[in-house]
């Protein structure tokens, strides 16, 4: 860990989280709080900076895209990355795009060590019981073995101590996926304990020579993925961009409520992600790509799901033909009972050339 052994030296550190639920900092109980505590412990008189970019509910695609802006333009010497549970859900084939895109963009130019971190989910309960490594973890590994990075199994550590009696079930995961405070404490120690053995056997160096990474596992990975800008978008009907109202993460959106609005706009890629503001008043919306047949988005809501505020994103396209495309879209309240508005927020429009 020899950029977090020269951050340390220095008297000043950048700690970097990115993940879901679990990872999140607005419970401000997760696990990341005593790992941050243990650095300011361990190193009386380091100054400690931390930017905990973590969201619940998101993956990796939306992380791919939020990478620079939240973590390598902060200057992070060490990064935690968390999406084991949150990507479980998604092809095999596109997590291993986006991961690798991600892990790809977080060590380009050598500047900061990355660290993996595995939680649980109830999905994983037979396998893990078994003494064998969900699909989703495997896969990391890989990654981690390729790219040289450390990871920490934290529910691995967790379950070994209900198993010793330290710890009850319910103590750990009362609804199976979400850790209480005494359930993010084991997470965080079996963290502290691996950053305990790194750095003992870490030197700070001299001077650091950039590494160049090595050829990639998967050639269709998203590392080039990038937002295109609001001001590249024509728009028909009344909208406005404006400030995100209920998440730091968003700084823009472009947003309207009427049904009936329409956006376009062309990029040149392979693939195409839309984030936003979303909720139960959030309108539905229908696309086309190059002249294509309409598409009608149907997201669901989930019970926890409130009227806004959750930072989602939609696959619109993926392995398209790499050239340029056109996009439309139109605003529709979606006809369905759970839908019970038209806003639409946009907040990202991420292109994967």
């Amino acid at each position: 860990m020899k950029h977090t052994s020269r951050a340390v030296a220095a008297g000043a550190i950048t700690l970097g989280f990115i993940g879901g639920s679990i990872t999140d900092p607005r419970p401000r109980h997760n696990w990341p709080e005593a790992v941050i505590a243990w650095f300011v412990e361990r190193y009386p008189g380091l100054r400690v900076f931390v930017e905990n970019a973590a969201i619940g509910a998101t993956g990796s695609e939306l992380a791919v895209f939020r990478a620079k802006r939240d973590l390598i333009d902060r200057g992070c010497d060490l990064v935690f990355v968390d999406y084991a549970v949150n990507d479980g859900e998604e092809p095999a084939e596109k997590r291993m795009r986006t991961r690798e895109g991600l892990l790809r963009k977080l060590l380009d130019g050598d500047r900061r060590d990355v660290v993996l971190v595995y939680t649980f989910s109830q999905a994983f309960y037979k396998e893990i019981m078994g003494g064998e490594a969900p699909a989703t973890i495997r896969e990391f590994e890989q990654l981690a073995d390729h790219y040289g990075l450390g990871s920490v199994w934290m529910s691995l550590y967790a379950l070994e101590e209900v198993k010793k009696g330290r710890m009850r079930w319910e103590e750990w995961l009362p609804d199976g996926l979400h850790p209480t405070e005494r359930g993010s404490l084991s997470y965080a120690q079996s963290v502290i304990a691996f950053l305990e053995r790194e750095l003992r056997a870490s030197t700070a160096p001299s001077e650091l020579s950039p590494i160049e990474l090595p050829e990639p596992l998967n050639a269709a990975h998203w590392a080039g993925a990038y937002d295109l800008p609001f001001a590249a978008v024509r728009l028909e009907g009344p909208w406005t961009i404006r400030r995100g109202a209920h998440l730091s993460w968003i700084d823009r959106m472009l947003e309207s409520a009427a049904v009936g609005a329409k956006l376009s706009f062309d990029f040149q890629g392979r693939g195409l992600s839309l984030g936003f503001d979303f909720g139960r008043t959030s309108a539905e919306f229908r696309y086309r790509i190059d002249d294509g047949e309409w598409t009608v988005s149907q997201r669901d809501r989930p019970a926890w799901c409130g009227n806004d505020g959750w930072y989602r994103i939609y696959s619109a396209a993926d392995d398209l033909e790499t050239g340029e495309h056109r996009f439309e879209l139109e605003v529709v309240h979606g006809d369905r009972a759970e839908c019970t508005g038209s806003n639409f927020r946009l907040a990202l429009i991420g292109i994967v050339p």
